[in-house]
């Protein structure tokens, strides 16, 4: 009886040796298994660390920094040239007056219509309405400005290399012969030039294709400048 509690004993002994061991041995894959598990977790967050590195520089991932800088190199110069600079004194040229072929009645210059040039290499933007002036004999300070009255309203136009734009000067014209008078009682005045002024580019000196210019009460209605043509 003693040998069977013993041998009882011994058996029940290897049982529990066998179950740890069992339970040592489960252990050991799922504890593999967390440790296989965490070089896993580490490459995938490291892909996105690989990733950005690779973006951030530029020898590291050409086609990874190419292709954020092509849009950003596109965009610039729709944006800058999106809109062009505006016209200076440098930019324009102005030509000489012509008598308009719609203007008032009378003997005197009636109306003129005035063009400006883009002659520089680049596009321009103008935008406004001319200021005029009678030019003295040789002296600026002799100009006699013109009370102007603007016609329509003024929107950008702009000018490509060689591009023109055009304002109307429909002045109070002269009646009469010879001399000629004003309507108005003042005395006519007659300017062999007009010193005409561009937006932001300065103001130019012109002459009338025929003739001098005749006008009375030293005032004028003027348009914008436009890519249009006035007649």
């Amino acid at each position: 009886m003693q040998y069977t509690s013993g041998v009882r004993r011994t058996a029940a002994a290897l049982v529990v040796v066998a179950a740890a061991t069992t339970l040592m041995t489960g252990c050991t894959p799922s504890g593999g298994g967390g440790a296989a598990a965490a070089p896993s977790q580490t490459a995938q967050s490291s892909a996105p660390g690989a990733a950005a590195g690779g973006g951030s520089s530029s020898g590291g991932s050409s086609s990874g920094s190419t292709g954020q800088a092509k849009p950003s190199a596109s965009a610039s110069p729709a944006v800058s040239g999106g809109k062009a600079k505006p016209c200076t004194v440098g930019d324009v040229k102005v030509t000489e007056a012509r008598q308009a072929a719609v203007r008032p009645t009378g003997t005197g210059t009636g109306a003129a219509v005035v063009t400006v040039t883009n002659a520089s290499k680049g596009a321009c933007t103008l935008q406004g309405f001319p200021t005029v002036a009678g030019a003295g004999n040789g002296s600026p300070d002799k100009n006699v400005p013109l009370a102007t009255t603007h016609s329509g309203s003024a929107a950008a136009v702009s000018l490509a290399p060689g591009a023109r734009a055009w304002t109307k000067l429909t002045f109070v014209n002269v009646q009469g012969e010879a001399d000629g008078y004003c309507v108005s009682g003042a005395t006519p005045a007659s300017f062999p030039t007009l010193v005409v002024g561009v937006p932001g580019a300065g103001a130019h000196q012109i002459a009338l294709d025929d003739g001098i210019l005749a006008l009375c009460d030293n005032k004028a209605t003027v348009t914008a400048y436009s890519a249009t043509k006035p007649s």
